[in-house]
């Protein structure tokens, strides 16, 4: 007897002289977080722009209806299973997927994308996955794991020649960037091109995503990152679209949902300055002609607060917000990084941006391991105290402070690797690597019980309870901006500023308090202290409970 997923197969066919043609359905989904983390928050206001950007290309093939179930950001409205998720054999009961994939753009989200492929393919459904978790022998995982086919690199082109090939229109070793199995062994096909006429692409279609709230709109022209950062995934000459392109994104959304916050998703911008430079000035026209103001966040280099043409035209178009990758206030780890400034410049840089009036968001690497052949030790205490003082000093409105985690395919993997450092994942699992926990063994004298707690501390001490109190007393100083009549905007900017930090530290912790709390349930602790007795190396100062200090109370 036929498989339901040979049936599917054989009805995705089509002949001249067959029946009418039935539409098709692509769902896309984005895979939940295995616990709450401090992204999660965002995540529920927001979505990923890869996976839409491909599901819009499909939308405009003739015959495929397309839907995104972003598992992140799932309302109410939406069906749930007894554990709060999607419930996905609803789904295909209310509108069947006649094809599914699934996007691995991160990693810790990996095991949950391996429960649905199963899922589906149990049910005969063909499934497809692509991200950058998928690489090197991750790729072989994927397909023994319920994934049909793994696309390799970006996905607009290869999704439309992969429907082609479920419908029996092309054979499927004929399309470049897919790998798949043939005779139970991993196929890679020829590589495929990076894409660099997006204008040819449509406009990403953010209605396609199913029983979302969406506030905070990703947007983006920029697709690769020149600067090669050893712990990075994001690799890759950069690809610019015109200004143009990125502003019919934001406008379109304005027009259409009201849009007002939006998050230029580039690893790079004002790389290319003078496109960024017209940017600005688009940006700043169109909010001038239609009466609003948006709240823009970018990603930025440190460096560029040398510019001040720049900062006064990225101001003038809605850029409130600045997201830099500090990455460690400690000179020896900016080294071993790759990272050519000093922490006295990096401190000078960011007051440029605080004083140019941009909200400042911190992001580190704390524990970062240094290279082989350099002598240096220094105790988590001590790098907790350079983390606080930097961060007071340089004037960052909002931080966090991650581990270091060995992404699948990068050059700090491949260097701790070669020294066995990481634990197997036989015990710290894909869910562990979101920079919450430590994966691999620690320079000395840390261990990896005090590194976990050390950005617990940091984040606790950064984000407190008391800011609610100060709050209330932002509002009751807001009379203060009459002493400001001879520059008021100067007087708004100083209060504004003291309301939104008291606002979002006191926001920030109660997200880090059920980050803690998130913790505290997981075994972990079992899990690693298996994990260090498999890897063999002997580590001192062993624990098996949580730092007191890093418990919610404490902070």
């Amino acid at each position: 007897m036929k498989g339901q997923k040979e049936m599917i197969m054989e009805e995705l066919i089509e002949t001249e002289q067959g029946r009418p043609r039935k539409r098709r359905r692509l769902r896309i989904v984005i895979p939940a977080y295995p616990a709450f983390n401090i992204y999660s928050a965002v995540a529920r206001i927001t979505t990923a722009l890869g996976p839409l950007s491909v599901a819009t290309a499909v939308h405009e093939m003739e015959g495929w209806d397309v839907e995104v179930i972003d598992e992140n950001n799932y309302r109410r409205s939406g069906p749930k299973n007894t554990s709060g998720l999607p419930d996905h054999e609803a789904l295909q009961k209310l509108r069947p997927a006649d094809v599914v994939g699934f996007y691995g753009g991160l990693t810790s989200t990996i095991p949950r994308l391996y429960e649905l492929a199963r899922f589906y393919r149990e049910r005969g459904v063909p499934t497809m996955a692509g991200g950058q978790h998928f690489v090197e022998d991750n790729i072989a995982e994927a397909l023994h794991n319920g994934v049909d086919v793994v696309v390799i690199g970006e996905g607009e082109e290869t999704i439309k020649e992969l429907l082609w090939a479920f419908e029996g229109k092309r054979q499927r070793n004929s399309i470049p960037g897919i790998a798949y199995l043939e005779d139970g062994q991993p196929v890679k096909t020829q590589e495929r091109n990076p894409l660099t006429d997006f204008d040819s692409l449509p406009i990403p279609d953010f209605s396609l995503v199913r029983y979302a709230k969406l506030r905070l709109y990703p947007v983006g022209r920029v697709r690769g990152c020149g600067m090669d950062c050893e712990f990075c995934t994001v690799k890759g000459r950069a690809r610019y679209a015109g200004p143009e392109r990125l502003m019919e994104q934001i406008t379109s959304l304005f027009e259409t949902r009201g849009a007002k916050r939006f998050f230029i998703v580039d690893d790079l911008f004002g790389q290319d300055r003078l496109e960024t430079l017209r940017l600005c000035r688009l940006l700043k026209e169109y909010q001038r002609r239609v009466r609003v103001r948006f709240k823009i966040t970018v990603q930025i280099r440190l460096d560029k607060a040398r510019d001040a043409e720049l900062l006064r035209a990225m101001r003038e178009g809605g850029i409130a917000h600045v997201a830099i990758g500090f990455e460690s206030p400690i000179r020896e780890e900016l080294k071993a990084m790759d990272k050519r400034l000093n922490p006295e410049d990096m401190i000078s840089l960011s007051r440029l941006y605080y004083r140019a009036g941009f909200l400042i968001h911190g992001m580190f690497i704390f524990g970062y391991p240094i290279a082989e052949g350099v002598s240096f030790r220094m105790p988590a205490k001590e790098r907790v105290q350079h983390f606080r003082r930097f961060i007071r000093r340089a004037k960052i409105d909002t931080v966090q402070v991650l581990l270091p985690v060995p992404l699948p395919g990068t050059e700090f993997t491949h260097r701790l690797r070669q020294q066995n450092r990481i634990y197997s994942k036989d015990q710290l699992g894909w869910e562990y690597y979101d920079g919450n926990f430590p994966l691999f063994v620690p320079d000395e004298p840390m261990t990896p019980e005090e590194i976990q707690a050390s950005i617990c501390l940091i984040m606790g001490r950064f984000y407190r309870f008391w800011h609610m109190f100060h709050i209330g007393l932002n509002i009751l100083s807001f009379p203060i901006l009459f002493f400001y009549l001879h520059n008021l905007k100067a007087g708004w900017g100083k209060w504004y500023r003291a309301w939104k930090n008291n606002i979002n530290r006191f926001g920030g912790w109660l997200i880090v308090r059920r980050w803690f709390a998130a913790f505290k349930k997981d075994d972990f602790p079992r899990k690693l202290a298996e994990a260090k007795k498999v890897l063999g190396r002997s580590l001192p100062g062993v624990s098996e409970t949580w730092p007191s200090h890093s418990s919610p109370s404490s902070t």
